[in-house]
């Protein structure tokens, strides 16, 4: 069985050495002008090759640095807004009215920070340009059952929760509408003002009952994470317009190289192959006796050169001819 196995192996090599040596044959036959469109094509292939890799990593880098830096201001602005309710409009006004967060039997919604954040950024997404912008502050206990977390809100909730120096996980996810870049931070609580809330239902002010029953939002603890404040930003159209500019600068780069291989066939033309093509007819008419006019070629070039070596080599050749012919005279 090795025995078949090496012979069949040596046979690969052998047909593999041949079709090499017969390759090699094939290009060495090639008229210049392939040879060179071959050479221009192979550097082209490699150029587009690393240039279409190097652009496509820096393009993808800059559009996932946009999108999150769309998002790193959206949250750094609902996070503004939650501090401000709860520093300001919680403690110096609503406080000041009524210290149960209710008038008039109503509880007092806008004392709230997730309330607050989440009302600003209804009032943004209603702008068409940011339509498409999610914010959520996702909880696993929530008090309000729109603000409970979903299958994946309720792992970075509890990735959160297992690690509590974490203060910020980001990525993208796919949804029907298309990719979704998003930035999420810890939910804590920080201030035993939050407990009067969320610890117990006896505690919570009769009209937070009244408006979102017993079931929800309760039990909570100082400095425990319960939620996470997570703000999703569209990716899909900065990546697809990155992608855009990638085959742009793809298309450019190769115009430019037709453009330069149309030049170098025409340059290749006129200045090397037509003058050699040239000399090779006069040099035919001259192996067979055609001594009559010298190879014209006006440029100094290594062409030039070469015409005048040809030239005086034809002059030598009628020289050695003409001796010839007068040698049998002379004897």
């Amino acid at each position: 069985m090795s025995q078949c196995l090496n012979s069949f192996n040596l046979i690969q090599k052998k047909y593999l050495v041949f079709y090499l040596l017969k390759g090699a044959e094939m290009i060495r036959n090639l008229k210049l002008g392939v040879k060179l469109n071959l050479i221009l094509l192979s550097v082209f292939l490699v150029i587009i090759l690393m240039n279409g890799l190097l652009l496509s990593s820096v393009l993808q880098r800059n559009a996932e640095q946009e999108v999150k830096d769309k998002a790193l201001v959206l949250i750094e602005t609902m996070t503004a807004v939650r501090e401000y309710t709860n520093k300001q409009v919680s403690k110096d006004t609503i406080k000041a009215l009524s210290p149960n967060l209710e008038i008039d039997g109503q509880f007092i919604k806008t004392s709230i920070p997730a309330y607050s954040a989440n009302e600003v950024f209804s009032n943004l997404q209603r702008r068409k340009k940011y339509s498409d912008f999610f914010y959520r502050e996702a909880t696993l206990n929530p008090t309000s059952l729109s603000d409970k977390a979903d299958k994946f809100e309720t792992k970075i909730v509890e990735k959160f929760r297992r690690q509590p120096d974490l203060q910020e996980q980001s990525g993208f996810r796919k949804i029907a509408a298309g990719d979704l870049f998003y930035i999420a931070r810890p939910l804590q609580i920080k201030s035993e003002s939050c407990l009067v809330c969320h610890s117990t239902p006896n505690r919570a002010p009769a009209s937070q009952i009244r408006t979102y029953g017993r079931d929800g939002g309760f039990g909570w603890k100082l400095d425990e994470i319960v939620g996470a404040q997570i703000i999703s930003v569209p990716a899909s159209s900065v990546i697809a317009e990155a992608r855009r500019l990638q085959v742009l600068v793809i298309s450019i780069l190769a115009a430019g190289f037709m453009v330069a291989a149309i030049i170098l066939n025409l340059f290749l033309k006129f200045s090397i192959i037509s003058p050699i093509t040239n000399m090779s007819k006069w040099s035919r008419g001259v192996s067979t006796g055609a001594l009559v006019s010298n190879f014209e070629h006006k440029s100094k070039d290594e062409i030039g050169v070469l015409a005048a070596s040809v030239n005086r080599l034809k002059v030598s050749m009628e020289m050695a001819m003409n001796m010839l012919k007068q040698t049998p005279e002379n004897s």
